[in-house]
């Protein structure tokens, strides 16, 4: 026989610095506007129990729903509405991604009313996240390309056969009203199709099947070139996964995974924004996430940091364009340092220019002069001027085989504004505050991402698609933004931007 035990007020259970009361306090301080309709429970509540369950680590549905049964701080969130199922959970995320990500901002952008962000300098970094895709569902751009050009072969010769037996004139553009000919042909005469061992097929229906055989094929292709969006690859499973390296190779093999770039940007320990790319180069992820950041958040950064992967002219344009002091690190940064990198005679840092005359001299003391003057344009359109250097005879040269490859004589391909815009970034760099961003962006950014695998468990994605993911991560950054608020208030480090050398 059990005892009656009267109902006892959850308040006294919960601590006043508990996070669970933040979320309660932040969350009701931002505006929410969901039209989707919930059997028991209000919008507000229910993206309260979302958020601080994925701020415990609970993402799984089944387990939000069985926490909001059990665990005394979800039943404080819920005061006295009955617990959401799994499915609620679930529709509920669905339906309100942009809602979403607005409250991501919309807590930014009171972190940034309350000087928690100081706008100083933005840490911009990325990451390979592998999608919930199967890892053997892949289609390759080349190989599309090379199975359609086979494939129009085999439809000319196809075709060709066909026009001479039916004195037709059908093209390569006009399968569909070729296979209504055969149709029209096979209801005239009345054929009737035969399948199985010993059955033999008329001339009629052989074409009628080789032909769809072929439609389909091709309507395949088509298909697979709409879903390649620039790429070189993606899953069959999740089309919007492109397949990139990832951090994690445990087979180490170097195996090709289904995954999608994550981009943040950090300031003062939080995010301050993201986006998702389907880029596995991190260069042309710069200016979108800085765009978005431009038209979220209540301020504007003065200067941006980031490592070695986000160089390039563009970027750097973008930059000067926007008035953003630019501290990322030049690729050549780490190897000029070493002493070996002076053996390189081949490379344009390691000869001498003469800016009167506008020309280089190589090691063995032969001139590079000034040849013609081209463009290259990058994926995003960009075009840069590249200037072309090229020595009048290499052919008799003692060091060529330590200064080109080629048979030809040596060139070098020089983008002027790129040297300009690179030498202005590592004079920053090197300056006390460029060594103290630095610090800052290894400890900040890339500190980020180690929470969010390591203590977050944020190794792979379980939702497919391009939006419902970036709604999955912004779930994750929203939570560990509000957790290092909490963290910060408890520690009395509200206010704090930045990690000083101790040097």
């Amino acid at each position: 026989m059990r005892q009656i035990v009267l109902p006892i007020e959850t308040e006294t259970y919960i601590p006043k610095d508990d996070n669970v009361r933040v979320v309660e306090d932040l969350l009701d301080k931002i505006s929410f506007n969901s039209n989707i309709k919930l059997d028991n429970i209000s919008p507000l509540t229910m993206m309260k129990i979302v958020v601080y369950g994925y701020m415990e680590g609970i993402t799984s549905l089944r387990k939000l729903e069985k926490a909001s049964k059990r665990d005394i701080n979800f039943k404080w969130l819920l005061q006295n509405n009955l617990p959401p199922s799994k499915s609620s959970i679930g529709r509920f995320i669905k339906q309100n991604k942009s809602e979403i990500e607005s409250i991501f901002y919309q807590v930014v952008n009171y972190l940034c009313a309350i000087k928690e962000i100081d706008f100083e300098t933005v840490y911009v970094d990325g990451t390979k996240i592998e999608a919930n895709a199967n890892k053997y569902t892949f289609v390759w751009k080349k190989a599309v390309n090379k199975f359609e050009a086979k494939l129009d072969v085999q439809i000319d010769e196809f075709l060709e056969g066909f026009n001479n037996r039916y004195q037709t004139s059908f093209d390569n553009t006009e399968l569909n009203r070729c296979l209504g000919y055969i149709e029209s042909l096979i209801m005239k005469y009345d054929i009737q199709f035969v399948h199985g061992k010993g059955k033999r097929k008329t001339s009629n229906q052989k074409d009628y099947e080789l032909l769809s055989s072929y439609i389909d094929r091709k309507d395949k292709y088509a298909d697979y070139n709409s879903n390649f969006k620039g790429r070189n690859s993606f899953s069959k499973t999740d089309v919007d996964a492109t397949f990139m390296h990832m951090k994690e190779d445990h087979m180490r093999n170097s195996q090709l995974k289904p995954g999608y770039n994550m981009q943040i940007a950090v300031n003062s320990e939080y995010i301050v924004g993201l986006d998702i790319s389907y880029e596995r180069s991190d260069q042309l992820t710069l200016i979108p996430l800085l765009e978005k950041l431009e038209q979220s958040l209540d301020g504007e950064f003065k200067s941006l940091t980031a490592d070695a992967g986000y160089e390039s002219e563009e970027n750097y344009q973008y930059l000067k364009d926007n008035e953003l002091t630019s501290y990322i690190k030049p690729q050549n940064y780490e190897i000029m340092k070493k002493r070996k990198f002076k053996k390189y005679i081949g490379r344009r840092e390691n000869m001498i220019y003469d800016k009167k005359a506008d020309e280089y001299t190589c090691a063995n003391d032969r001139k590079l002069t000034f040849v013609k003057e081209t463009s290259r344009k990058s994926k995003s359109g960009y075009k840069a001027h590249i200037k072309v250097y090229a020595c009048n005879n290499c052919y008799d040269c003692p060091v060529k085989s330590d200064c080109t490859k080629t048979k030809s004589n040596k060139q070098l391909w020089v983008a002027d504004n790129f040297l300009k815009y690179r030498n202005n970034s590592l004079e920053n760099i090197s300056t006390k505050k460029g060594i103290t961003y630095r610090i800052n962006r290894s400890i900040q950014v890339e500190g980020t991402f180690g929470v969010l695998k390591q203590d977050y468990g944020f190794r792979r994605l379980t939702t497919r698609g391009i939006q419902r993911v970036k709604t999955e991560f912004t779930l994750y950054c929203l939570a560990y933004n509000i957790n290092k608020y909490c963290n910060k208030k408890r520690q009395n480090r509200c206010n704090s931007h930045l990690f000083l050398s101790s040097a």
